[in-house]
């Protein structure tokens, strides 16, 4: 008896200690702390810090020689529109070494105020390329349609006035939303110091969901309906000229036009696609990372823009 005893004593001492183990082993082995899942989301950081890379070096020598081929372009509704592009560019362009620091060192050092300032950069250059891309595009369709000289004068009015209002607006509203609302200190998932660009909780509110899906639709349909519209009045210029389209000015300041409805087709449609499909799966969030990133390809607009110029400008560059 008293061996029996002794038995079961021991028995019952060792079982906390077993139970402890076997809770340590499976947390040590539970999905979150896995290697796998590491491994899976340092490939994203791998396939995000080339795409940032490359934009960060052709977007940069795109707006080098976008601005030297502007100082002999004449004030017209592009140009404004152009310049402020540029300017999105350039705002743009400066976060861009922040994130690929993250990406790199899988860390974030810099505050969670920093943070959501460079996380909205990328979504506050997105809309307003949007915008400017509609601004240049619409004023080109207009120019096309009623050629007359004061239509001319007040396009440039009125992409004077419209440049004005949205970078007031972009200016004034934005560090107010960031501040506020944008991954707040309240979220759990943001107090770690050490991760950022993590804020997809914020947009599960019935608000910001419905808010994001008439945005995102918004942009498809116009993006679409502009290509559309652009690509007709190509068809319409090469019906007219037929073989000598390639030499009339007209027919090439129209085929700028195109690639600025194609780069919103190929760049800012697919991401705002999957959007759709993102704000009811969050757990995507490193889909959506690449998908995003991808928005910043339009940095290289200004090349497509310049067309003759780039060369004419490599050319003079070459017998300085």
């Amino acid at each position: 008896l008293k061996r029996g005893g002794l038995n079961e004593e021991a028995a019952s001492s060792s079982t906390p200690s077993t139970t402890a183990f076997s809770t340590i082993q499976m947390r040590g082995h539970s999905p979150a702390a896995s290697r796998p899942a590491g491994d899976h989301e340092e490939q994203y950081h791998v396939v995000l810090q080339v795409i940032y890379s490359v934009v960060l070096l052709c977007g940069t020598i795109s707006l080098s020689l976008m601005m030297h081929a502007l100082k002999s372009s004449s004030v017209s509704a592009t140009s404004i529109a152009v310049l402020n592009l540029i300017f999105a560019h350039f705002i743009f362009l400066i976060t861009v070494p922040f994130r690929i620091y993250y990406y790199t060192t899988n860390q974030w050092v810099l505050g969670i105020e920093w943070c959501k300032m460079v996380s909205s950069m990328i979504h506050i250059h997105m809309f307003m390329s949007f915008v400017l891309y509609v601004i240049i595009l619409i004023s080109r369709l207009l120019t096309f349609y009623n050629r007359s000289a004061s239509l001319s004068s007040l396009q440039r009015t009125y992409a004077l006035i419209i440049s004005a209002l949205v970078w007031i607006v972009v200016l004034v509203t934005t560090p107010c939303i960031v501040h506020l609302s944008y991954g707040n200190k309240n979220d759990g998932n943001n107090t770690n110091s050490s991760t950022c660009f993590d804020f997809g909780e914020k947009i599960k509110a019935p608000p910001a969901k419905v808010f994001n899906y008439i945005v995102s639709t918004f942009i498809i349909v116009v993006s679409i309906i502009l290509m559309s519209l652009q690509a007709n009045v190509l068809r319409i210029l090469y019906r007219k000229y037929q073989k000598g389209c390639t030499s009339r000015q007209e027919f090439g300041a129209q085929l700028k036009s195109l690639c600025f409805a194609l780069i919103m087709v190929v760049c800012f449609v697919p991401y705002h696609i999957f959007r759709l499909y993102y704000l009811e799966n969050i757990h995507c969030q490193n889909e959506n990372e690449v998908f995003l990133s991808v928005t910043t390809f339009n940095c290289l607009d200004m090349l497509t823009f310049m067309g003759r110029r780039t060369c004419s400008i490599c050319s003079s560059c070459r017998t300085k």
